[in-house]
């Protein structure tokens, strides 16, 4: 039988740098490989998998809705759709929510409503500001929105009236805000481009700045929301409310699910006929993301991202102070990056053969986005090994 690697190169576009490992199966925090081989998951499928692996109640509210219908256009109303919506309302300064698929859509949703909003302001308001170094996804919109070069010098030219300020520097966004701004675009935590957490002074600047001149404020919460950071969604680690939101990644447990949500002009301002996604707000995803919001809002989660993720902060931080080739650790909740004076590409391939799966966050930063039902034990464990590859790369 030929091996999944060859059918992979053989019938998969490549355009994935993949590790030489078979995923077989999971557990808990514990990923095995076709060989039995087992691993410490310390990546969540990028900050995706917000339980883990097995969890029982998802899996049993998969089922049961599965065996109901797995399908049905938004042609139709869909109870589980409409009950997800309902959480993330009643649990966030939002109004409104529309589904889609990922992050990018999610994104490319926040685009079309601040394009829109800036024709009620005039015809010419279409500037979009966002931020050098960050990332908001893949499709032609959102990597226009992403502030890096490589990963748009290939696909230009790029959509028009994107401008780039610095990541927490409240002056070169004033610089470029102007009458033709119609939104500014944030990540209040940069995952791709470094674990670069924002200032709470710089986003209360941003909505200050943004009431000043009617100009709408999105988060893109893709990577850092969901419970990411220790509150349900990241805006309220820092008490500053945005007018529209993209999530993601970790909102159905590993199941595919975006979505934009929405308060004041930015929730009406998309009617029937502007926007649509066949698959978006599926009821399967749904009801997988029913359980893990209502684990982060009524169970202790919450509080173990917090615990957590100051205890792998500190731990790493202990780490750093034994290897100076750690310059930095930073971070918020299980959103944690350790930067490094070399590339990581080579300590994170030495992590993975002693049993511990982590990533990059551009060149030189080791990311660390765990499933949020990690404990210190783990947390122990993955250090234990880091401990054991730096001792090593050091000699």
């Amino acid at each position: 039988m030929t091996d999944t690697k060859d059918l992979t190169n053989k019938y998969i576009m490549g355009t994935y740098n993949r590790f030489d490992t078979e995923i077989e199966n999971g557990n808990g925090v514990y990923i095995i490989d076709g060989k039995g081989k087992k691993y410490l998951d310390f990546t969540a499928g990028i900050a995706v998998n917000t339980l883990g692996y097995i969890d029982r109640d998802c899996i049993k509210a998969i089922t049961e809705q599965i065996e109901k219908y797995n399908h049905c256009s938004n042609l139709y109303y869909s109870r589980p759709q409409a009950e997800v919506a309902e959480i993330l309302v009643e649990n966030s300064c939002f109004e409104k929510v529309f589904f889609c698929n990922s992050g990018a859509e999610a994104n490319e949703t926040m685009i079309k409503i601040a394009r829109k909003f800036g024709k009620t302001k005039g015809e010419n308001c279409s500037k979009i500001i966002t931020m050098k170094n960050s990332f908001h996804g893949r499709t032609t919109g959102a990597i226009t929105a992403t502030g890096q070069e490589k990963y748009q010098k290939s696909f230009t030219p790029l959509l028009p009236d994107f401008a780039y300020a610095e990541f927490n520097n409240l002056q070169s966004v004033e610089a470029l805000a102007d009458e033709h701004t119609c939104a500014i675009i944030v990540e209040p935590v940069q995952g791709e481009g470094g674990l670069h957490v924002a200032k709470k002074e710089f986003l209360q600047g941003l909505r200050k700045l943004c009431d000043e001149k009617n100009i709408l404020l999105g988060f893109d919460e893709v990577q850092c929301g969901i419970g990411r950071t220790g509150t349900l969604f990241a805006y309220q680690s820092y008490g500053v409310e945005p007018d529209m939101a993209a999530m993601a990644k970790g909102l159905a447990n590993g199941l595919p699910i975006g979505a934009c949500a929405a308060k004041g002009i930015a929730s009406t301002i998309l009617v029937a006929g502007d926007h649509a996604s066949t698959f978006g707000g599926n009821p399967v995803s749904c009801a997988s993301a029913k359980v893990v919001l209502n684990k982060l809002i009524k169970g202790n989660l919450l509080e173990n991202v917090k615990t957590t993720g100051e205890y792998l902060i500190s731990e790493l931080k202990k780490l750093a102070q034994k290897y100076p080739v750690i310059k930095d650790v930073r971070g918020l909740g299980l959103m944690v990056g350790a930067e490094l004076s070399v590339p990581a590409k080579d300590i994170i391939k030495k992590c993975m053969d002693k049993g511990l799966m982590i990533i990059g966050a551009g060149t030189h930063v080791m990311r660390f986005v765990p499933p949020m039902i990690i404990t210190k034990d783990h947390v122990d464990e993955a250090i234990k090994i880091i401990d054991e590859v730096l001792g090593e790369t050091n000699e």
